[in-house]
């Protein structure tokens, strides 16, 4: 019984590990694993969550082998005069020390993890992500008062066919335009109500709070268009106000930046970046 839960055992993570390559920018049928990664911390999210997957898988296999065993073993047919031991020293000390080693092991990377997403590097550039029902507002403070905002495109120019096009519900008339290999500061408020923006091939996802100022970053690590959707019910048209972040070259960055201040009318204000950081800063 041993070797075929052995070989169950191996035969179920082969599987598994077929499954478990990165997928594609954008879910497909049959995806088993989380979206493509497009910063560092994502890949440590992913790592982190195969490794889970395989313990879990482990832990899950382990005690149903123990429940067969003991429902064969130990049955009245079996077993038909009951042993009269109370207490197995050994045993119950393996079960409470065993558990609280996997947890501790499990505890090391996770808090690595946390602490690497929520300590902010000095940014390059700073985003402010304001959540309205039901869109978003954009506002760059370091690059004077551009400010625009990003409304859902209609559902027929979001052909999921249209060769290059945004995903059905996903696309926006205005999208966020960062740098590659950037440091993102990104700072979240809500205009009305508790909204969240995320962008899963980034790893981010935080509240937009009222009357508050959240902060979270990002740095990626690939040029494309990356989609998301606010994740935090917000009322009737929750599902209506996606999220769609342009990942570009330096040099296509400037071309935007300078495209944007002409369309959006923003102006460079003297100092507006010291003024942006100090007021994040004082919040």
């Amino acid at each position: 019984m041993i070797r075929k839960l052995g070989a169950l055992l191996a035969l179920s993570m082969a599987f598994v590990a077929s499954h478990l390559t990165v997928a594609q920018a954008q879910p497909h049928p049959w995806q088993m694993t989380l979206a493509q990664p497009a910063d560092d911390r994502m890949s440590e999210i992913i790592w982190f969550h195969d490794i889970l997957l395989y313990v879990i898988f482990a832990v899950c296999i382990f005690v149903l082998g123990l429940l067969i065993w003991v429902a064969i073993r130990f049955n009245a047919k079996a077993n038909p005069v009951p042993s009269s031991n109370t207490h197995n020293t050994l045993l119950e000390v393996l079960w409470t020390v065993l558990p609280v080693l996997i947890l501790a092991a499990i505890a090391i990377p996770s808090f690595r993890i946390l602490y690497h997403q929520e300590t902010i590097p000095p940014a390059d550039l700073t985003i402010k992500a304001i959540g309205k029902q039901w869109y978003w507002t954009y506002e760059y403070p370091d690059q004077g008062n551009l400010t625009f905002d990003a409304n859902m495109t209609v559902d027929r120019l979001s052909a999921p066919n249209t060769p290059g096009g945004p995903p059905r519900l996903m696309g926006t008339n205005n999208h966020v335009v960062v740098p590659v290999n950037k440091t993102v500061r990104l700072i979240t408020t809500g205009a009305d109500v508790i909204h969240a923006w995320t962008i899963p091939n980034f790893g981010v996802k935080i509240d937009a709070v009222p009357g508050r100022l959240n902060q979270a970053w990002f740095r990626p690590n690939r040029e494309g268009t990356f989609y998301g959707q606010c994740s935090e019910l917000c009322g009737a048209r929750h599902a209506f106000m996606p999220i769609v972040v342009d990942v570009v070259s330096q040099e296509r960055f400037d071309q935007w930046l300078a495209e944007a201040k002409t369309k959006f009318g923003a102006v460079d204000v003297p100092g507006a970046t010291k003024f942006a950081a100090a007021t994040v800063e004082k919040e």
